[in-house]
């Protein structure tokens, strides 16, 4: 069991049958009136974020979370295979369990999964991945009304909008958790 009193970002927890992390929290305690504890928690199931409050010294079945590394091997009509780098098992998401990531997984590429009682829960792929644009519109200065960025199709087939200096065959480094442009390498 785990109190409010031990809370960290990232622990995972049981409330109401269901797994959530803790995204960020914070002790307060006002003036009148007990003291509490106000959440943000993320429901590992489908991704969707909470905030919640509990009072001091309430407790909670702590989640035991096993992270392994993933190495991704080919996708098959919605599902994606990857194989444990431990015991070589070949595991086996469906597209939706992926989320945003799906756009930037190249083959051969490592990840990480979380696993709760034996059951995949969630994916984390690198923070950054480098991508080869596969096509791109030539860049014509003085032709925008933005900042000067263009659409550009990736070699994973995921879509970005990158500065007009880019080019079809440039490698580039794609941030994965917002899905924009970082910096060519």
């Amino acid at each position: 069991m785990i109190s409010t009193s031990e809370f960290r970002s990232g622990e995972a927890i049981m409330i109401d049958n269901q797994l959530w992390t803790i995204v960020e929290f914070q002790h307060v305690k006002p003036g009148k009136g007990g003291a509490f504890v106000r959440t943000k928690l993320r429901r590992l199931k489908d991704g969707s974020v909470i905030e919640r409050t509990f009072r001091v010294g309430e407790k909670f079945q702590e989640a035991y979370i096993e992270k392994r590394t993933l190495q991704y091997l080919y996708r098959t009509a919605g599902t994606f295979h990857f194989m444990d780098a431990k015991t070589y098992e070949e595991v086996q998401v469906s597209e939706d369990l992926l989320g945003q990531a799906v756009g930037f997984l190249r083959e051969s590429m490592e990840l990480e999964g979380q696993f709760h009682d034996g059951q995949m829960i969630s994916i984390q792929p690198p923070m950054f991945v480098d991508l080869r644009v596969e096509s791109t519109e030539p860049g014509v200065r003085g032709d925008t009304s933005k900042a000067g960025m263009k659409p550009a199709a990736l070699e994973t087939g995921a879509a970005i909008q990158v500065p007009l200096f880019i080019e079809t065959g440039d490698v580039i480094r794609v941030d994965t958790r917002t899905g924009s442009y970082v910096s060519r390498v």
